[in-house]
């Protein structure tokens, strides 16, 4: 197991909400503040520069009003 940010999972996960966000036009501004959280937060989530703990992306799941089920079905059975 690595705790590298940059595998291919990771990848698959960040792609998978910066999509979700972007369908529905919401700025970093808007879902950081949903967050209460600094905008920076979610773009270094978006740009590989930050981990999500599960209990940080289920959170960030739900601000996205997306079922983090989902994104972990999309990283389950990648090698």
């Amino acid at each position: 197991m690595t705790r590298s940010i940059h595998t291919t999972q990771m990848m698959t996960l960040r792609t998978w909400l910066y999509n979700e966000r972007k369908a529905q036009n919401l700025p970093m501004r808007t879902l950081a503040k949903r967050l209460d959280r600094p905008h920076s937060f979610v773009q270094r989530v978006e740009n590989g520069d930050r981990r999500l703990d599960v209990v940080e992306f289920v959170q960030y799941c739900q601000a996205l009003n997306v079922d983090p089920r989902v994104g972990l079905e999309l990283i389950l059975y990648i090698e």
